[in-house]
């Protein structure tokens, strides 16, 4: 396997696109059953101008992670949550769901036939990125006739550089990610566009990534750019509930899970703008970021710093604790990280 590795610098992956060797595609028309998939060379798709996807948006994706242990084991992370969550995301969206043991089915054939683009332990992860979206022609706006389920991989670095530094953060009053009734709550390819403008303006002045309010009261945090947002105050971990407005994610029930059992008080509940600033810590969490402490965040005329811009003794306990059972460093009491054979 050593003569078929990529030509890629492990230490300077970052997380950005790069063209692996495989991917995994199915068909499913509307009403009926999926297709068994095929695994096929990386290549791009051929759609109707009419696809629904293009023109209506009907569409949503997943974010996982395959990684190394030190033990040599190749690892996943929780993939039956992602199997389930768009399930949900296509009910929403009026897709045909992809059955559970296709959708693992398909994660498992990617990794392995990519594998030789699996960074080293400790340096990088290999991204997996299932899709599913209206692929049959469509004019009105109404389900597509035909729908496509393929999965890709891509290896990556960081998605914030520095590794466990502390971010800035901007707090948004003019733009909101979404409202009551909506999408929100989907891992839906619509939600993502709207988002990119605000990221680049907070970019662009020094920020990592803007903070999101709820699009009612104007007061409530909801995410962070595209991670689930956190807060401690007198060692009591709070973050936003889930509305139907925030995306469930599937590291941030982790990140619930695993400072319960370590004792933490954990509050789901609709978390202030005000609580969140005079918090003594602040951090995000997702696939791309795992844990991400804040150092601050800015929102109209205050700044509000969390540990003088270090990183908190308990966002720490519990970055150390997760990327540990990520990794496979640690024991695995949950059963959260299934081999891939």
């Amino acid at each position: 396997m050593e003569d078929n590795q990529p030509a890629i610098d492990w230490d300077d992956l970052t997380f950005s696109f790069t063209e692996t060797d495989r991917m995994y595609i199915t068909t499913c028309k509307q009403g009926e059953e999926w297709s068994p998939g095929i695994m096929q060379d990386f290549q791009n798709l051929s759609l109707s101008p009419a696809a629904g996807v293009i023109n209506y948006g009907q569409g949503l994706f997943e974010g996982m992670k395959a990684r190394r242990a030190e033990d040599g084991r190749v690892i996943l992370f929780r993939p039956e949550l992602n199997a389930r969550r768009s399930a949900e995301g296509c009910r929403r969206l009026g897709m045909p769901e992809v059955p559970e043991e296709m959708f693992l089915d398909a994660v498992h054939q990617c990794v392995k036939e990519n594998i030789q683009w699996l960074p080293p332990t400790g340096r990088g992860e290999l991204y997996i990125r299932p899709l599913i979206f209206g692929s049959g022609a469509i004019l009105g706006v109404a389900p597509a006739p035909e729908y496509t389920f393929l999965v890709y991989t891509v290896p990556v670095g960081p998605y914030f550089k520095g590794g466990l530094n502390p971010i800035s953060l901007r707090v948004s009053d003019e733009y909101h990610r979404a409202a009551p009734g909506g999408s929100g709550g989907v891992k839906a390819i619509g939600n993502y566009a709207p988002g990119m403008m605000p990221s680049k303006k907070a970019k662009a002045d020094g920020y990592a990534e803007i903070i999101y309010l709820d699009a009612v009261n104007h007061q409530f945090v909801e995410e962070v750019g595209a991670a689930n947002f956190f807060c401690i105050k007198n060692q009591v971990i709070y973050t936003p509930e889930l509305t139907g407005t925030i995306l469930p994610g599937i590291t941030r029930l982790s990140v619930i899970e695993l400072a319960r059992s370590l004792g933490y008080e954990v509050h789901e509940t609709k978390v202030d703008i005000a609580l969140a600033m005079d918090s003594d810590e602040a951090f995000c969490a997702g696939t791309a970021a795992v844990i991400s402490p804040i150092g601050s965040i800015e929102h109209g005329e205050k700044i509000a710093t969390y540990c003088n811009g270090e990183v908190g003794a308990i966002t720490k306990e519990l970055y150390d604790a997760l990327t540990g059972i990520l990794e496979g460093r640690a024991d695995d009491p949950f059963g959260w990280t299934p081999s891939v054979d």
